[in-house]
C-alpha cells in the first residue's frame, strides 16, 4: 500500500525543479550505502570535490542537490529525503531547526563567505563602487531573490545601507540563484550584481570584480550545516560535516573562495 508520505515525497522531488537529486528515481527509499546532500549552490565545486574525497574513504556514494537555501528548505520542510542540509544562511537553518527537522547538536558553522559587486567586463558604463548604482544610465542590477536567496538577502542589506534600495528597486532584477546571478553579468544581461566571493573564483574572462561590499554593510555571512532529522543514514551524514569541518575540508573550501572558519 502506498503511504501518504511516501506520495508527497515523490510530489516535491517532481515538482520542485531544483531537486536534481542524482538518486534512483524509481524508488524514495534510500540505500544505506549512500547520502544525499542539499546544499546551496555556492558550494557545488567545493562540496564535489569534498565529496569526492569522501566517496573514496567510506565507499558510500554521495549525491548532491544543488539550489537556492530557500528552496532546499521548503523541500526538507516538504519531506523530501535528506542526510544533510548546508545552508548558504542562517535564517533557513534556524528555521529548520525552530520545527525539530534537523538534528540540534550536529549543526556548526563550517565556513563564511564575503559579498562583491560585478559588472561585465565590456561595460561601457563607469562603476567603480557599489555608490555608482544611483547612476541613471545603471538600468539592470542583478540580485538573488531576497525571499529565497541569502545572498539576495545581503545584497538587500547592502543597498539599504547605503540608501539605495528604495531607489533601485525598479531596476532590480532578481535571480533564482547566486550562479544566475553571475551569468546574468557575464551575458551581459545587467549593468551590474552582486554575488559571493567564492563565486569570483576562475570566474569567466566576461566579468570583473569592482569591489567588496563595504564593511558592516551586512551580518557575516556564515554557512551552517547540520544532519535532517529523518535522515535514514546519520552516522555517514556525520562523517561527511566532520571532512568538511577537518584540516583536508577547509583547504579546500578555502581553495574554492570561501573565508574559512577564522
Amino acid at each position: 500500500m502506498i503511504t501518504s508520505r511516501f506520495l508527497k515525497r515523490i510530489i516535491v522531488l517532481l515538482a520542485l525543479s531544483a531537486a536534481v537529486i542524482s538518486a534512483d528515481s524509481s524508488s524514495a527509499v534510500q540505500k544505506k550505502g549512500e547520502i544525499i546532500i542539499s546544499a546551496a549552490i555556492s558550494l557545488k565545486n567545493a562540496f564535489e570535490e569534498i565529496g569526492s574525497i569522501y566517496e573514496k574513504q567510506t565507499g558510500i556514494q554521495v549525491h548532491f542537490n544543488f539550489g537556492a537555501s530557500g528552496l532546499l528548505q521548503k523541500q526538507i520542510e516538504a519531506g523530501a529525503p535528506v542526510d544533510i542540509f548546508a545552508s548558504a544562511g542562517e535564517k533557513q537553518m534556524d528555521d529548520l531547526q525552530t520545527r525539530g527537522l534537523v538534528i540540534s547538536e550536529t549543526r556548526c558553522n563550517f565556513t563564511r563567505n564575503g559579498l562583491v559587486l560585478v559588472v561585465p567586463a565590456h561595460s561601457k558604463i563607469s562603476i567603480r563602487s557599489f555608490k555608482d548604482l544611483a547612476k541613471p544610465e545603471i538600468t539592470r542590477v542583478a540580485i538573488g531573490s531576497p525571499k529565497s536567496v541569502p545572498a539576495g538577502q545581503y545584497a538587500q542589506e547592502v543597498l539599504e545601507s547605503l540608501g539605495l534600495w528604495n531607489m533601485l528597486q525598479s531596476r532590480l532584477v532578481l535571480a533564482e540563484n547566486v550562479r544566475q546571478v553571475l551569468d546574468y553579468v557575464t551575458r551581459g544581461e545587467a549593468d551590474a550584481g552582486m554575488v559571493y566571493t567564492s563565486d569570483i573564483v576562475g570566474m569567466h574572462k566576461d566579468a570583473i570584480v569592482i569591489g567588496n561590499a563595504p564593511k558592516g554593510s551586512h551580518p557575516p555571512i556564515s554557512y551552517p550545516i547540520a544532519v535532517v532529522k529523518d535522515s535514514g543514514n546519520r552516522q555517514a551524514a556525520q562523517g561527511f560535516i566532520n571532512l568538511a569541518l577537518s584540516e583536508t575540508g577547509q583547504r579546500i573550501l578555502k581553495k574554492h573562495g570561501f573565508l574559512g572558519l577564522q
